[in-house]
């Protein structure tokens, strides 16, 4: 779920979203009132975890775009060792801890920050799933697919989560590999596996 807004007023809660899976089946996270946040559905959320289930144990996760962190949550609740949100707007960012803080999930930080600017710095320890879930209207899927190669932040057999729209021509980096794929009206989700030796040709 992702957000680009002018609205300067308060986030107030609009609707309800549950997290599908795991320790936290079932769970209610507020959707705010928020202009150009939009959820990722509920079928979606089931359907890319599935596809995750072999590998999200332990893994050390990146949700870009945070928004309401639906999908990082949905990863912890399953097994994810940690994951970093990172969401630029301040007043979601911290909605989000809150709801952290609410289902008592510890490995789970949240960075108020832009996501490019974040993508430039070099990380701490390469993550092994990325989610890449912009604001449509901006369209940063290249760039933060480019940065996140530029600068290591994928681990060698990363897989990278993105959803766009389904006319949305992306130009992602060669060394991911298409796994799995689907559509829900106009928008495209679909999970890419990196493959180490061919980013490294």
């Amino acid at each position: 779920m992702r957000s680009i807004s002018s609205n300067r007023g308060a986030v107030t809660a609009a609707g309800k979203l549950r997290i599908v899976g795991g320790s936290l089946r079932g769970s209610k996270l507020a959707v705010a009132d928020f202009e150009g946040l939009r959820p990722t559905p509920d079928r979606v959320r089931e359907t890319l975890f599935n596809w995750l289930a072999p590998y999200i144990a332990g893994a050390r996760c990146l949700d870009l775009y945070a928004g309401t962190g639906a999908l990082g949550i949905e990863a912890l609740s399953r097994g994810a060792a940690r994951v970093d949100f990172i969401e630029r707007d301040a007043r979601l960012a911290q909605a989000l801890r809150e709801n952290l803080a609410r289902l008592r999930q510890e490995n789970g930080r949240v960075r108020s920050a832009d996501a490019l600017a974040v993508l430039r710095e070099p990380p701490a320890q390469a993550c092994d799933l990325a989610f890449i879930d912009p604001p449509f209207a901006l369209d940063l899927w290249d760039e933060s697919a480019r940065l996140l190669e530029a600068n290591a932040w994928l681990a060698p057999a990363a897989l990278v989560y993105v959803e766009s729209p389904l006319e949305q021509t992306l130009h992602l980096p060669p060394s991911w590999q298409p796994h799995r794929a689907g559509h829900a009206g106009a928008v495209r989700y679909a999970l890419y596996r990196r493959s180490d030796k061919l980013a490294a040709s």
